[in-house]
């Protein structure tokens, strides 16, 4: 399988040899797998406190005064403590001591990265996830080394103007949903769309000019794994590859 290089303008180079990686099957079931795992992994521990509910004067008053036996707060009537009570104790309440992760095979786990690796140069995966693709636009595209040289935002701007990917990065810019449900109270007000992902032989400057773009994710070829090339468990995400990152593949 050939790859065509192109230069920073957008213009073709040269054509080179694809990896194997490329010509992977495509299998959504194990993708969605890695992903799940990793996001599982990723989970922090959390749980109630170990007296919540428990700091009250409550007491039961026992027998015989016609009225149920449960903890009631002192000099009142109001029940406490107990979990039908308003302001009570859980009575099943989230466990720290809970493994919330989950185990995936070493060769499932690089079977997933290598079929994700095949579908970013699926034209009609690219498209199912919303990216912005043209019909004349060939994938996967493969830049020319100096790509990774480049330090300054602009310049990352203009090259993906070059190659008709900056349609993309707005959509991403003015994607931003604010979420439903309680999220909005607990530090994750925003969704954010995914755009480009950069794959780079090393990092030498190009991760820091393109951080500040919406949606736009920059990786070393080490470094790649399922979730950053299947973002929610879908395949196919837009990916530019640096002529580097192709040979250390």
């Amino acid at each position: 399988m050939k790859g065509t290089v192109l230069n920073l303008s957008g213009s073709p180079v040269r054509e080179i040899d694809l990896p194997t990686a490329f010509s992977e099957d495509y299998r959504p079931d194990i993708i969605k797998k890695a992903v799940l795992a990793a996001q599982a992994n990723r989970r922090q521990p959390y749980g109630t406190s170990r007296y919540s509910g428990m700091r009250t004067s409550a007491r039961s008053l026992g027998s015989g005064r016609g009225i149920a036996q449960i903890p009631r707060l002192v000099n009142s009537n109001r029940a406490a403590r107990v979990p039908q009570a308003t302001g009570g104790r859980r009575a099943h309440p989230p466990k720290v001591e809970k493994d919330w992760s989950e185990k995936i095979n070493k060769k499932e786990r690089r079977l997933a990265i290598r079929s994700a690796i095949a579908a970013t140069i699926m034209p009609e995966l690219v498209r199912a996830r919303g990216h912005r693709l043209e019909e004349d636009c060939q994938v996967p595209l493969i830049l020319e080394d100096a790509f990774e040289s480049l330090t300054k935002t602009k310049d990352i701007c203009g090259v993906l103007q070059s190659i008709n990917l900056w349609e993309d990065v707005l959509r991403a810019k003015n994607g931003r949903k604010i979420r439903a449900g309680r999220g909005k109270l607990r530090g994750r007000k925003y969704k954010h769309p995914k755009s480009v992902l950069i794959v780079v032989s090393d990092y030498s400057g190009v991760e820091k000019a393109a951080r500040n773009l919406a949606g736009v994710d920059v990786v070393t070829c080490d470094r790649l794994n399922t979730e950053l090339l299947a973002p929610g468990t879908h395949a196919g995400r837009l990916t530019i590859w640096t002529e580097g990152a192709i040979a250390k593949l």
